[in-house]
């Protein structure tokens, strides 16, 4: 159901009384999925007496609810956008992007338009719908401040393929990231567990109990307080090279999230994505140029 710029206004019950207000909006209005409706609640969407609430917010009597979907709000298809995409690589199968570091990969809370997916679909109208009508061909991604390459597959064979191949840990991917501080070592490969931290549940942390995590880095250029580093990860957790970074002391330069030194943007760019080709079977390494911010810091 496509609520694209819907609004209504109306009152709670007394037989409504004390129902959470992501529950009751779902009733109301069920051909949309309560996961939608905590999405809107929490961008803002839906207020109850003109206040923002939580989706956990339980409705008295009397209370009047809003609810003021946006424009660019779709909750089952992505809207074509002309916007700036990169293009690194095209064949049948497969594309190469160049993500830069203030774009987001696929629609999301807060970022229904001006995504990679929307610009995508608007080059390429028969991407698949796989994993999920916004996530046309997408099988890997980057975080919103990550710049680099991104590999998209054009059929629905090279997606299960290639999601094979990052299941079963056969691409290599390598970064190239500005890290605080200098190194005694040359290279170093950090061994430490990954899992969401337990005073701030958005942010990722090292931690027992948490899933196995393995980075390589090496030395690629020594400044006069940060070292430019190349890395590998092993392991494919949310923000694992920052994590791991911060583990060791070297926090990643503009990551402010993590506590890093401020810089204009995060300094993590991944920068060669080797895999097997779906089609053909052989070896292909996608490549995205080196931003020039790495060079001037």
């Amino acid at each position: 159901m496509n609520l694209s710029n819907y609004s209504e206004v109306f009152p709670v019950g007394k037989t409504e009384e004390d129902i959470r207000i992501d529950k009751l909006v779902s009733i109301r209005l069920p051909k949309l999925s309560r996961s939608k409706w905590q999405e809107l609640i929490n961008n803002g969407h839906v207020r109850v007496d003109g206040s923002r609430i939580k989706p956990s917010y339980r409705v008295s009597a009397g209370e009047r609810v809003e609810i003021r979907v946006p424009e660019d709000f779709d909750s089952e298809s992505l809207i074509p956008q002309d916007i700036p995409v990169e293009v690194v690589y095209e064949d049948d199968s497969l594309i190469g992007v160049n993500k830069p570091n203030s774009m987001v990969v696929h629609p999301g809370p807060g970022h229904e338009k001006g995504t990679l997916a929307n610009g995508l679909i608007y080059l390429y109208e028969d991407l698949p719908n796989l994993p999920a009508p916004t996530r046309p061909g997408i099988v890997h991604r980057l975080d919103k401040e990550t710049s680099g390459i991104l590999a998209v597959t054009r059929t629905a064979e090279a997606f299960f393929d290639l999601k094979d191949q990052f299941k079963n840990r056969e691409v290599d991917k390598e970064y190239i990231a500005l890290v605080q501080g200098g190194f005694d070592e040359r290279s170093g490969l950090i061994d430490a567990p990954v899992g969401r931290s337990n005073k701030d549940k958005t942010k990722m942390t090292v931690k027992l109990g948490g899933k196995e995590a393995r980075t390589e880095f090496r030395v690629i250029d020594e400044r006069e307080n940060s070292t430019l580093l190349k890395v590998k990860p092993v392991t494919g957790r949310t923000h694992q090279i920052r994590v791991h970074m911060d583990y060791i002391g070297h926090k990643i330069i503009g990551d402010s999230y993590y506590g890093g030194p401020p810089a204009e943007r995060l300094m993590l760019h991944a920068r060669r994505l080797t895999l097997r080709h779906p089609e053909k079977g052989t070896n292909l390494t996608l490549k995205a140029p080196e931003p020039e911010e790495f060079e001037n810091n």
